[in-house]
């Protein structure tokens, strides 16, 4: 460790020229990665939705409806007249209205009234088209231009647009926020106003490199993009404390700074290495998602946490001996107050605290699987105009959730009585297939392709449903197995259904099985890194206990509150806080340890936590404030939700940790003691 140490600080210049000049190569590299906004492209490849599209995709031309427009005020004239500039913009296709479905030569009165009016209603008229994937944003703009304000356009496509447009705006305000509140905290928790400066360099360096590498992997997740840089860094900013403190308190010591920091990376290299590696293993578990956006966020979080490892054992020790005068002319007294014998206060909290969780923790368990979940961002806000006007088309034409369904071609009688049978669901609102638009009667090949194109393929009969229900939920999810259940009592398992709400249905299965593979995985591999942290069989369950405790109050909240959490958030969220806050628990275990050899277990208590309270509660306020930032600057729910997750989960760990963990220590003292490798432990009185 000395000989490694030594080469590190001899070489600093070119050490710390390397990282620079990495960094600034990744500056570049970064805008070469694509952003995915498709959560679809996230399923696994034997998805039913995934197969279902492939399927239509191979076998027709079109593709399925994912944005409508509502023109105000017009005439069917008019009307056919938009839909022909709606066709003439590139990035539209399938455009359907009225004169798709009916005859609009003959009157529309004479038409069937739920068929007309799906489309065309108190002069308002309702468009359905497809705009293609990767040109959202263009072709939305184009559309907004076409409409004007007094229109109203909504749907799956203006939704990625939207995200496209808003998520590097807010990624960079939420930056803008955090680094300041951030500054703040470590210049009330240092004595030096350089420190912060080196701290957030080391981290920052770090942050670059690990979005400039992710060239190497072409493209990443908008949930990525969004949440791993700012978590990375408050996640790790720790280690640089750890590093800086060390060597703080080594100057007191021996003269020569390159000395002093030597023996500061050594001796806070062990506990650096348990934080990160209970980190890094615990977002390993993202990656075993079959839901891949997981895989996507877990696989950037853990390299994250690899490179600021790196850049804070061989980066910063470099970059704080070059520049160490610095801190030396920065000096300043501490500006928080210490809070004395708050461990003695805190001490006598430690039967109400156990009795209190004893009290939860069953109601929160129980609580945090019943919760009501979405699976899909879910609606714009109220505030943007994307939600604004879905509003307006809600209120005009109600709600709107259409879904496809391919069945064998060949059999007109069959299909005949299929879409009898669809039309009776309680959510169908209307039909269009080729017995509906022509006739059972009439033979598809006495008719010219560009009829009978749209309905049929080589293979395949396509008919489209148009419901009255959300894009998700409980409602939705049972009518998308009623259809299943219709179709397949003509065809067997010989069809495909798809659509938005069914994507979300083969979405929600998915994650569902990812919960518990995920969180067994999570607790496994960060009992291991315990494990072998503090060669111990009891003090990794006192741990997990107060750790996994808060996690589940976090998440049990939204059902006691009765509000609907984005069910892709909460996964994360239930790996993320387990893995990031378990740091403030080992800091506190470790501290312990070392003063029960010294000392009676009250004792150590007390003075442990008098000596570690400042240093959790610096962590635990960063990592909460890149919460409630994330949660108050995103319009995305996903990362909104995450945001809100991960600020109150913080907090209830650091409450947990303070609180309910020194009680623990205290009751289990003597069995810790007994299932410790070498303990050593205080026998006086």
């Amino acid at each position: 460790m000395i000989e490694w140490t030594a080469q590190i600080l001899r070489h600093k210049k070119s050490v710390v020229l390397t990282f620079v000049i990495l960094a600034a190569i990744c500056v570049v590299a970064q805008f070469a990665v694509s952003v995915n906004y498709n959560m679809v492209d996230y399923l696994p490849e034997d998805a039913p939705s995934t197969v279902a599209m492939e399927t239509m995709d191979a076998e027709f031309d079109g593709a399925v409806a994912n944005t409508r427009v509502m023109m105000k005020n017009v005439s069917i004239q008019e009307a056919l007249a938009v839909k022909k500039d709606l066709e003439a913009i590139d990035g539209v296709s399938e455009v359907t209205w009225l004169d798709d479905v009916i005859d609009i030569k003959t009157p529309v009165e004479m038409a069937d009234e739920d068929t007309v009016e799906s489309y065309y209603k108190n002069g308002n008229a309702l468009f359905s088209f497809h705009i293609a994937e990767g040109k959202e944003v263009d072709t939305t703009d184009a559309i907004y231009q076409l409409i004007g304000k007094d229109n109203a356009m909504s749907g799956e496509a203006l939704d990625t647009a939207t995200s496209q447009k808003m998520t590097g705006k807010e990624t960079m305000y939420a930056a803008a926020l955090l680094i300041p509140i951030i500054i703040l905290i470590l210049i009330l928790s240092t004595r030096s106003w350089a420190e912060p400066v080196f701290f957030l360099t080391a981290i920052g360096v770090s942050v670059l490199i690990n979005l400039g590498t992710n060239v190497f992997i072409s493209e990443i997740s908008f949930v990525t993009q969004s949440v791993a840089p700012i978590l990375q860094l408050a996640v790790s900013l720790d280690y640089a404390i750890f590093l800086l403190h060390s060597f703080s308190d080594h100057r007191r010591e021996v003269n020569s700074p390159e000395k002093a920091m030597q023996l500061a990376m050594k001796q806070s290299f062990p506990a650096i290495a348990a934080s990160a590696s209970t980190t890094f293993f615990g977002f390993i578990a993202l990656t075993f998602m079959d839901f891949e956006i997981g895989a996507d966020l877990g696989l950037n979080l853990v390299k994250g946490i690899l490179l600021s490892f790196i850049s804070v054992m061989v980066f910063l020790p470099a970059l704080t001996v070059m520049f160490y005068k610095w801190i030396d002319r920065t000096q300043h007294k501490q500006l928080l107050p210490s809070i004395p014998n708050v461990g003695k206060s805190l001490i006598r909290l430690r039967i109400p605290a156990l009795i209190i969780v004893m009290v939860l923790i069953i109601p929160a368990f129980l609580g945090q699987s019943q919760t009501n979940f979405m699976y899909g961002v879910g609606d714009q806000p109220e505030s943007t105009r994307a939600g604004s006007d879905s509003i307006k088309i809600e209120d005009s034409f109600g709600k709107h959730t259409p879904m496809v369904l391919l069945v064998p071609k060949g059999d007109l009688a069959k299909e005949e009585k299929l879409v009898d049978d669809l039309n009776e669901l309680h959510a169908v609102k209307s039909t269009v297939s080729y017995v509906d638009s022509v006739s059972a009667a009439i033979p598809p090949e006495y008719l010219d392709e560009s009829v009978t194109d749209q309905f049929y393929s080589e293979n395949y009969s396509r008919i489209i449903l148009n419901s009255t229900i959300d894009a998700e939920g409980e409602e939705t999810f049972d009518f998308i197995d009623e259809v299943k259940a219709t179709a397949a009592d003509y065809y067997g398992d010989d069809y495909h259904v798809l659509g938005e709400s069914v994507t979300l249905y083969d979405m929600k299965h998915i994650v569902e099985k990812d919960n518990t593979v995920v969180n067994v995985l999570t607790v496994m591999m960060i009992a291991i890194v315990l494990l072998v942290t503090f060669r111990s069989i009891s003090l990794p369950v006192v741990l997990l206990v107060t750790i996994q405790s808060a996690v589940w109050i976090n998440l049990s909240i939204p059902y006691f509150t009765n509000t609907s959490l984005v069910y892709v958030g909460y996964l994360i969220i239930s790996t993320v806080q387990l893995a990031a806050t378990v740091d403030y628990a080992i800091l506190l275990t470790e501290a312990y340890k070392e003063n029960r050899k010294q000392m009676t277990a009250k004792d150590a208590i007390r003075k442990t936590i008098n000596e570690k309270i400042f240093s959790i509660g610096v962590s635990a306020s960063i990592l909460s404030s890149v919460g409630f930032i994330l949660w108050l600057t995103s319009t995305n729910p996903i990362v909104s939700s995450i945001g809100l997750l991960l600020g109150r989960g913080a907090l209830l760990a650091f409450v947990m940790v303070v609180l309910l963990l020194p009680a623990l220590l205290l009751v289990f003292d003597r069995i810790i003691e007994k299932t410790i490798w070498k303990p050593n432990f205080y026998k006086g009185k």
